[in-house]
């Protein structure tokens, strides 16, 4: 399954960078759940979600590495029910003063999950995902 998400803010592409590294941005992304920072190492930032979905309450760690363009790639730790593999990435792209954000979503849902089954629930995530990174951008 691939998604993605893409807008335009009016900031340059190292200041929107400078953004997308702040400690509140990525537990930003994840605006409906409580999500925090557990450990950073070099570039790498592991953040821990709690989340309510199709009626239960689970814990989600994803990975993120912050890349020296300013963009972020992030994997999920795939230790539950759904994913057998979920990865993802932000990217900056300059466009004179404005700058080009892409979010993309890439997953594999494990042999017994059909994909049409979470599509939803993870364009509503990337939704999400893109309107906090919006607002954080734009201000």
């Amino acid at each position: 399954m691939h998604l993605e998400k893409k807008f335009d803010v009016e900031r340059p592409r190292a200041a929107a960078a400078e953004v997308v590294a702040r400690e509140e941005t990525l537990p930003a992304l994840f605006p409906e759940a409580k999500t925090e920072i557990v450990e950073r190492r070099d570039n790498r930032w592991t953040v821990r979600t709690h989340y309510r979905a199709l009626g239960r309450d689970g814990v989600a760690t994803f990975h993120f590495d912050l890349l020296p363009d300013g963009g972020v790639c992030f994997e999920k730790v795939c230790d539950g029910r759904v994913w057998s593999e979920l990865t993802g990435s932000i990217s900056l792209t300059e466009r004179g003063v404005r700058t080009l954000v892409r979010l993309r979503l890439d997953g594999r849902t494990k042999s017994f999950v059909p994909e049409f089954t979470i599509r939803g629930p993870m364009q509503e995530q990337l939704d999400q995902m893109a309107s906090a990174l919006r607002e954080l951008l734009e201000d």
